[in-house]
């Protein structure tokens, strides 16, 4: 994972446009802690009324993948990975200064957040908003069953042509870490625009796939990074780049979206840290990664350059160290 940055796009005809929110900025430089220690260590269908075959997951080396559009999402459905978007949803949260948010809402009615994974910021933004009916598409069932009354989910790709609902509808599309999810994400962009209200808003959240330093410790030849270079590579071999971060705010404005505004936030790879908080996003990050690192790479790698299971995980042995090693000052833009 690398810089996230999220535009906020509305159409044209809103009252006022977004504040300026102060985050640690990307010419800000991260002091590193000198005292390292080892703490490292197309029908629509609501998830209750679903049909089987959607939880008949397909597996692969050792993971399970969505039934539903099979190949559309290269990422597992498994416990281990919800798990780990649970804590990557807790992450992102802190760094954002606890906000669900960045676009000035006001009583939205209608909110659609697409690609919801596990839905927890649908049920937070739910209950932030409980007269607002929150909708969260995903093409896996693995949101909770229990939830806020106004929030639901729903089985759908937001590829298809039709949303099944009315343009116009929405106050607020939200997207968040969709990189590698869309043959062309400026086709969603082109739907969010038809389907949201004049005057609505949408948010996306993304991460950058390249590694930042700003002190001169990381080596082009540093594991991680050089995973960064592969994945890419078995992306577009794929047709399913990653590589969007850096053009949404250009592709929001060129689809007709007014009051464009972007915030970048720095996100440690480990604990290097001196700051107490980014040493703990830190802390927490390393884990994700650490956790998540297999499930980045398997459908990839095996799909996209024709490895096998096995060159995969010694592949992975040196990337793995690379994540833990406190000496090289990596970060993500978030």
């Amino acid at each position: 994972m690398s810089h996230e940055q999220r535009p906020l796009a509305v159409p044209p005809a809103h009252p006022e446009s977004t504040s300026s929110v102060e985050a640690n900025s990307p010419h800000s430089i991260i002091e590193a802690d000198s005292e390292q220690s080892d703490d490292a260590n197309s029908d629509s269908c609501s998830t209750k009324s679903v049909r089987e075959s959607i939880f008949d997951y397909i597996k692969e080396n050792g993971r399970t993948y969505h039934r539903y559009a099979p190949g559309s999402y290269l990422f597992p459905n498994d416990e281990p990975e919800s798990e780990r978007l649970d804590l990557q949803y807790e992450i992102l949260k802190v760094l954002f200064g606890m906000r669900n948010h960045f676009a000035p809402l006001r009583d939205p009615k209608k909110i659609l957040d697409i690609g919801t994974g596990t839905g927890k910021w649908a049920i937070e933004i739910g209950t932030e908003y409980p007269d607002s009916d929150v909708t969260g598409t995903d093409l896996s069932p693995i949101q909770p069953e229990w939830v806020p009354e106004n929030v639901q989910f729903v089985i759908d790709d937001a590829q298809e042509d039709d949303w099944l609902i009315r343009p116009d509808s929405y106050d607020y599309i939200h997207t968040r870490v969709l990189l590698g999810c869309f043959e062309d994400f400026r086709e969603v962009i082109k739907k969010a625009y038809r389907y949201c209200k004049p005057g609505g808003w949408m948010e996306s959240q993304e991460f950058y796939t390249t590694l930042y330093c700003d002190d001169g410790t990381m080596d082009r030849d540093y594991a991680f990074s050089e995973w960064t270079r592969t994945q890419d590579a078995a992306a577009m071999n794929l047709g399913r780049p990653l590589r969007i971060a850096n053009k949404l705010k250009r592709w929001y404005e060129e689809q007709g979206f007014v009051d464009v505004h972007e915030e970048v936030f720095k996100l440690p790879v480990n604990p290097w840290p001196k700051d107490p908080q980014l040493k703990m996003l830190g802390r927490f990050s390393e884990s994700s990664l650490l956790e998540g690192i297999q499930a980045f790479s398997l459908a990839w790698f095996h799909r996209g350059l024709g490895w096998t299971k096995d060159e995969i995980e010694v592949y992975l042995v040196q990337v793995r160290k690379a994540i833990s090693d406190r000496s090289v000052h990596a970060y993500h833009r978030v």
